[in-house]
């Protein structure tokens, strides 16, 4: 009797809701604990059923009219008797003698209620004909059960319509949804309880229903329709046709997602599990088509696109909305693609920008050759000569290809990254080669020099996208270091060429004159420097500053040679005191100079005054502590250096000679790089 109150609650006919005191009554009879011992529901309706069988059936059926009066109470021609009970008691009497005097609802009574989309009310009305069959013969049962099972036909039509588009319903027509989702409930709980009343293979023809399955089966359709539908997302200009179904499956998924969290997964009770249903077949059909277009053939630009949505785009943009992030932390959907399939695609996607970019630069370097050979002098930047386009374009190609795949994933960046770190060596070497080749056969080129500056600025963009972004460990940042050096060293070695070989007679006057007029001869050299370096400013500033210490090493190395070649003997000390301050003199006018033209190379400025103190020294001692010193400050001088540097001093005996060597002998330590003055002094 309980399971039927529903219908009397809702139904055309029985307890109405327009009366306060019956919905009152009913929500007593729908309270378990307040329910009274009475025949069964079905015992009821057994009984009734044949009374009712034998009068005609417009005779049976009580008219609205006289179910609600003018007032609005509940009552009909039956009432009258009860109008004087009081109290709770009284309405569930007349609600239960009610019951007794009433049949079950009509077919057509449910069809009214379909086509005022009262889709909960025509499930429960059917539900209760279709217990109210249970009583009779099987003959009736048959005849009977087909007119209920065509309404239910046409109840499943419209919920399941409505359901498959929950998504569009849910913001559109809620009432609407909300009806279609109550009623596939109310289908579902009475299936359970059918079940738990019947054994197994007791089961009837049309019991259990299984709407639940039908429900799953619904909203799969409707996935599968919706992500299909790519005229709902507009055309994005370039876009291929993958890249175009890509995005419009992500934006269809997340978008319908968003409304399944925000509107419809409260409709349903907790064991439909609606947030990860949908989830897993929204995510299972995208997989399916990234799978189906992973096995086809794709232009390069479509396996970056459908990487980048595998590894990138989906798993992060889908939880930018914290609602949508949280359910689906609970989901675990997994990749788009299976790890082999997206390990294949990676490997075609490195192996064609490796390409890419290897023959981007080799055609950049055959138009940087073609400018060299133009009648045109390199363009300057803020005073400097440069040809940066080639350095440029060449970091940029890397730069950008290794930011791509660092957007695909940080282990596809990582292999692109490693694979061009070897491309960046082989091409510098490609391009130390052209620049050896035109420095060698263009040396008569109107802007030969200008050309060689432009290409040694040009390695300082190279140095410094090698130091900044490559690891210390990585062996290809030494060789590209080290080719770089090779150029720039090259391109020095041609710009000091000249001035070189100007300075050389002007250094043979030191020994010729005896050191006569030595500061003359100073001057001259530091005057024919200057002009030199005035044409250096044109480098960048940390080539200006090498090609300047290059130039001061140089002076003082010539100076030093002067004095190691044995043309000066001097026996008494004011001889050997002059010429040490001559020394001196010319050292310090050689430090200003280099020092006020930008040398940063200190390191070199205590040489020649520390062998002008040896020469000035006259105490053995004290001459071997200058000599340990001069050691410790240049550990690569060596005993043929000595000896020809203290020719100079003839008033040294044969022992004291050897002493002093001696002692060099047991002071000396390795060459360590960046000190090196006198290993490449020959002494003859």
């Amino acid at each position: 009797m309980m399971k039927m109150l529903p219908f009397f609650q809702s139904g055309p006919i029985g307890i109405r809701n327009g009366s306060e005191g019956c919905i009152g009554a009913n929500r007593q009879l729908e309270n378990p604990s307040t329910s009274v011992a009475e025949p069964s529901g079905d015992e009821i309706w057994s009984k009734d059923q044949e009374k009712m069988s034998e009068r005609p059936e417009g005779a049976c059926r009580p008219s609205r009219a006289s179910s609600i009066t003018s007032n609005g109470s509940c009552t009909s021609a039956g009432d009258s008797l009860e109008k004087g009970k009081k109290g709770i008691k009284g309405m569930l009497t007349s609600a239960l003698k009610k019951m007794k005097k009433t049949k079950p609802p009509s077919v057509k009574q449910v069809m009214d209620l379909l086509e005022e989309h009262k889709l909960f009310d025509a499930a429960q009305h059917l539900i209760v004909l279709e217990k109210s069959l249970s009583s009779k013969n099987e003959e009736g049962l048959n005849t009977s059960q087909q007119d209920i099972e065509s309404v239910y036909e046409i109840l499943k039509h419209k919920v399941f319509s409505i359901l498959k588009d929950s998504v569009l319903l849910a913001r559109t027509n809620p009432e609407l949804l909300q009806q279609a989702v109550e009623a596939l409930k109310e289908q579902e709980k009475e299936d359970q309880n059918y079940t738990s009343e019947n054994p197994p293979d007791q089961n009837l023809q049309f019991r259990p229903r299984k709407w639940k399955d039908l429900w799953m089966a619904t909203v799969k359709e409707s996935v599968e329709t919706r992500m299909k539908d790519t005229s709902r997302t507009p055309r994005t200009e370039n876009l291929s046709t993958v890249g175009q179904n890509l995005l419009h499956m992500g934006k269809t998924m997340k978008e319908d997602l968003t409304v399944v969290v925000k509107y419809i997964k409260q409709l349903y009770p907790p064991e439909f599990n609606v947030f990860s249903t949908y989830a897993e077949l929204y995510h299972n059909y995208f997989a399916s088509q990234a799978k189906k277009s992973a096995e086809s053939y794709l232009e390069d630009k479509d396996i970056y696109l459908l990487l980048s949505w595998v590894h990138n785009i989906y798993p992060k943009d889908m939880r930018k909305d914290q609602a949508l992030a949280e359910e689906l932390e609970k989901v675990k959907l997994g990749s788009l693609l299976p790890s082999n399939l997206s390990e294949e695609l990676e490997k075609k996607y490195l192996d064609s920008e490796e390409a890419t970019i290897k023959s981007s630069l080799s055609k950049c370097l055959d138009k940087e050759i073609q400018r060299w050979k133009e009648d045109k002098e390199p363009e300057k930047l803020n005073g400097h000569f440069q040809s940066e386009l080639l350095a440029i374009f060449v970091i940029q190609s890397i730069y950008s290809g290794q930011k791509r795949a660092e957007d695909i994933s940080a282990a596809v960046g990582e292999e692109l990254l490693h694979r061009l770190s070897k491309e960046l060596p082989a091409f510098l070497r490609s391009y130390k080669d052209a620049f050896e080749d035109f420095k060698e056969r263009s040396k008569k080129h109107r802007y030969y020099k200008p050309i060689l500056i432009a290409n040694i600025n040009n390695c300082w963009n190279f140095r410094d996208y090698t130091e900044k972004n490559m690891p210390e460990k990585d062996d290809n940042k030494a060789s590209i270091l080290s080719t770089l050096g090779d150029i720039e060293n090259s391109g020095f070695d041609v710009l000091l060429q000249q001035l070189f070989v100007q300075l050389k007679p002007m250094y043979k006057k030191f020994t010729e004159n005896k050191w006569d007029s030595s500061n003359e001869i100073m001057n001259e050299i530091i005057k024919t420097t200057s002009k030199h370096i005035s044409d250096f400013r044109t480098l960048k500033d940390p080539f200006y500053h090498a090609i300047v210490e290059k130039i001061h090493a140089h002076l003082v190395k010539e100076y030093i040679v002067r004095l190691l070649k044995r043309k000066v003997s001097l026996k008494t000390p004011a001889q050997q005191q002059n010429l040490a301050q001559n020394i001196s003199k010319n050292a310090a006018d050689l430090e200003a100079f280099c020092t006020s033209n930008g040398s940063q190379a200190k390191w070199l400025n205590s040489a020649l005054p520390k062998l002008a103190e040896i020469i000035r020294l006259q105490d053995l001692g004290a001459i071997k502590i200058e000599v340990a010193t001069l050691a410790t400050t240049y550990p690569d001088i060596r005993k043929r250096h000595l000896e020809a540097f203290l020719y100079i001093k003839a008033n040294l005996s044969r022992s004291e000679l050897k002493s002093i060597l001696g002692y060099l002998a047991d002071s000396t330590s390795s060459t360590t790089p960046g000190a090196s003055l006198f290993c490449s002094i020959n002494v003859s």
